[in-house]
């Protein structure tokens, strides 16, 4: 790994990560208060492992995007890539406020289909720039399908 490699993967999961701390921050009002009282789908997984999971997701998005801005942000194609990315991480941090700060799991149901889409550019522009950096966004593709499904029985569930 060069060291160019490294240090703007490292800024990116960096980013990523802060992301993921502000999504935590919206998150601690309604776990305390909304969220507990809930109607919650068979398939629910513990707020500790859903927190992990989405730590890993931000780790392998911030790797993934430091693998394309290595390649160079003068790039058009890299430049793209980019965008789509950080369009995406605004996405997904909205999705903490309008679900657990906000207290609107059908809005916040509309935020995740959309990022899901937002993803699949993502990933298909990182694979024009580099295929390994896409295949790092696979796994946070799949885990969004799921909270679609597992936001939408909230919803479904508490209407």
């Amino acid at each position: 790994m060069t060291s160019k490699l490294f240090i703007r993967s490292s800024f990116a999961v960096f980013v990523c990560l802060v992301f993921g701390f502000m999504g935590t921050v919206a998150t601690q009002t309604g776990i305390a208060d909304w969220y507990p009282g809930l109607e919650k789908p068979w398939f629910h997984i513990q707020e500790d492992l859903f927190s992990g999971i989405w730590i890993l997701m931000y780790v392998l998005m911030g790797v993934a995007a430091g693998i394309v801005w290595s390649k160079g942000f003068y790039h058009k194609w890299v430049k793209t890539a980019l965008y789509h990315f950080g369009f995406q991480l605004f996405l997904n941090g909205f999705w903490f406020l309008l679900f657990f700060a906000l207290k609107q799991p059908f809005i916040a149901l509309l935020d995740l289909i959309v990022l899901f889409v937002v993803i699949l550019f993502t990933i298909r522009w990182f694979k024009i720039v580099n295929p390994l950096a896409a295949y790092l966004l696979m796994p946070y593709a799949v885990w969004v399908l799921f909270a679609i499904v597992f936001n939408f029985e909230i919803w479904r569930l508490n209407s």
